[in-house]
Order: C-alpha cells, then structure tokens, then sequence
C-alpha cells in the first residue's frame, strides 16, 4: 500500500556560502513531514539500490542546466511519485535505512534532537498512559511500550494503532490520522501543535468479528469496550431503539463481553466515521456525513435541495483511486488553514464506469483505502 506522500511547496533557501537550493516540502497523510534537498533523497536512493537492487523505483535524473519553472514542477511532481512508489515494498519500509533516513530528516525539520521526553497516548475514555520515551522513538517503537504498560499481550499489537486525534470544543472527534509505524510520534506531535491534536490507541481492523481475536485478553477488552462506547456517545454508530436500550442494560451491569458481541451487530460499528465531506455524487455540490468499513463506503448525502441519500459504495466495485494534495483553504482569522484533499474513485454504477469525488479537509485518506480494502 503507497504511503500518501505529496510535495505540494517547495522554497529556495540562501546556502551558507551564497547561492540557493531547492528545499522540497514533504507532506505525509497531509500533514508536513519533513523537509529534504533532491541530494539528500539521490544520495538515499543510492543505499537503497545497493541494498534492494532494481526493486527501487527509478529516481528523477539530474538535471545539468538552470531549471526553469516547468523543469521545477516536473522534478517536485516526479519526486511526489518516486516517495509513493518507494513505500510500496514493505521490506524496504521496515529496513533501516528507510527508517534511520525519515527519522534524521523529521529530527532536522523540526529542530528536535534525541533526549528523553514524555508522552501522553490517550485512551478512549478520556485518560491518558504517560509514557518515558526517547524523541526519535518511531510509532512502532511507542505502540509495543505502551502496549507493554496496559498489560497487553505483544501478540495483540497487530491488530492495534497510533492515531492522531482531535477533541473539538463542540463535542465532535476527529481520527485526524493513522501515525505510520516508521513515523516520530513525539516528533509530529510537536509540529502539529496548531491543530490541538493528541495521540490515541485504537484498534485497527475492518471487520468487526476480528473482536474475538482479543477477547482472551483483559487489557484488550477494556480497550474494546472503551472504544465501542465512544463511538455510541460520539454517534459513530446507529444502533435501533431496542439495541439501545439492550447495550445500556449491559452496561450497567457491567456485562463487556455481552457489550461486545451485540454491539457487532449495530451498524457501522468498527467503521471509521469522517469529517463532514462534499462530493459530486449523485450532483454537484452535496455534503455527505461518510463511514467507511466492512468493504464499503456508507455515505448518507446531503442533496442541494436539502434531500438525503443513503448511498454504500462496494469496493469490489471501485476500479482505482486516486488521491490529490490541494493545498491550503484559508478559513476564518480564528480558525487558521486547513488542507484539503481530493479523493476519487472510478466506480461501476449501474454497469457503467464514473468517477466519485470527495473534498475533505481530513487526511486520513490512506485510513479509507486501509479500512475500505480490509487490510492490517
């Protein structure tokens, strides 16, 4: 699965001695990344294929003439490309040259050397595990110790995450974004401080009768059931009255794993609910309130004449996907920039190919693709 790397900026620095260079801004999940020069990535590339030989991607070449303008946006546009084919082959992913190079470069940008340092992982209740970490800790490396502090069993990990969240004044949760496993938690945290958000553990898995994979656990079913009842207090899910009324009895009883097995019937649980969108479908200029999971995307639309549509989009139905970095739409003094992406996807309706359109301002496209197409 391609990481969703974007270049949408680049700017030309002084160097020490006069002169300037190109300083690409790296964009992960729609957040800044990391910034790097074209010799940095070349040099990088260079240990890779002495390493992974001709299953890396061919490199953007040289160029041996003052760049134009255009000559400028091919290179960043090619770039974008080569990042996203790179982390295609997971065996380069989780080597340490991939690793040790984004983590120098994230440590770089933002200005933050190794030392030890606190950090806060919340859970869904609200409380929070305190962990002792070392800044230029990957997610990967914080996921397993607070796992080891909630007295999880190390063979549970894998079907648990890091993600950045958000708690608006308004009562409304935001799954800002899954933190990629070679990512600096401690690191990003700090460069998205503009955005208030916080670092959440959450399963991660599609298909909610995976539950039971983790009912032998106590930890894990605390974390279950913390989580299925944030997403009934936040309206993730929609459970009918009677449900409603049988998951309340069980909690008062205190019954989890009753909880637990009858709330796998209520629809969209285990989904992941978006931030509000708008899209093309089945017109121009609809709002839709969208859930993905279970191989589909449930999207209830907004029509211009203040209709609703209840539309599930099947993935087995769904061609290819395409995902655009838009930039920055300038919001009101009070409420900074936000980013904006676009998501398309070229379905089959009615036996008959078009494509679908979201804008959001949410960057947890690749959670859509990873929850959509069920995989850990």
């Amino acid at each position: 699965m391609k990481m969703h790397f974007s270049i949408p900026v680049s700017e030309q620095p002084l160097e020490k001695f006069g002169g300037r260079y190109v300083l690409y801004s790296v964009y992960l999940e729609g957040f800044l990344f990391c910034k790097v020069r074209y010799s940095q990535l070349h040099h990088w590339n260079d240990q890779l294929r002495r390493i992974f030989g001709s299953t890396v991607p061919a490199f953007p070449p040289k160029f041996y003439l003052a760049m134009t303008k255009s000559m400028a946006d091919e290179r960043r546009s090619q770039l974008e490309e080569y990042l996203q084919s790179v982390t295609v082959d997971p065996s380069i992913t989780n080597s340490d040259v991939f690793i040790n190079f984004f983590r120098k470069l994230q440590q770089d940008t933002f200005k933050i050397q190794t030392q030890r340092a606190s950090l806060d992982v919340y859970l869904a209740d609200g409380r929070n595990v305190r962990l002792d970490i070392q800044t230029s800790d990957t997610a990967e490396r914080v996921l397993e110790v607070v796992s080891y502090k909630m007295g999880l069993s190390r063979e549970l990990i894998g079907y648990l995450s890091l993600f950045f969240i958000q708690d608006h004044s308004n009562g409304v949760l935001s799954v800002v974004k899954k933190v990629a496993e070679f990512e600096l938690p401690y690191v990003s945290l700090q460069s998205m401080k503009e955005s208030d958000c916080k670092i959440g553990i959450r399963k991660w898995y599609m298909d909610p009768s995976l539950d039971k994979m983790l009912m032998d656990c106590r930890a894990s079913v605390n974390l279950l059931y913390m989580q299925a009842l944030q997403e009934i207090e936040k309206n993730w899910v929609k459970p009918t009255d009677g449900q409603l009324q049988k998951l309340e009895l069980l909690q008062k009883a205190a019954n989890k794993m009753k909880f637990l097995e009858l709330v796998q019937e209520v629809q969209h649980y285990g989904y992941i609910q978006l931030d509000p969108c708008t899209c093309d479908y089945p017109e121009v200029g609809c709002s839709a309130a969208v859930h993905v999971g279970n191989n589909e995307i449930s999207c209830c639309i907004k029509l211009p004449c203040n209709q609703t549509k209840e539309v599930s989009f099947k993935i087995n139905r769904v061609r290819c996907w395409q995902v655009t970095f838009l930039g920055s739409v300038t919001q009101p003094k009070d409420q900074g920039n936000e980013q904006t992406l676009e998501l398309r996807f070229e379905y089959n309706d009615s036996d008959s190919w078009r494509w679908i359109v979201f804008y959001t301002k949410q960057v947890s496209v690749r959670a859509v693709k990873k929850k959509a197409f069920g995989e850990m």
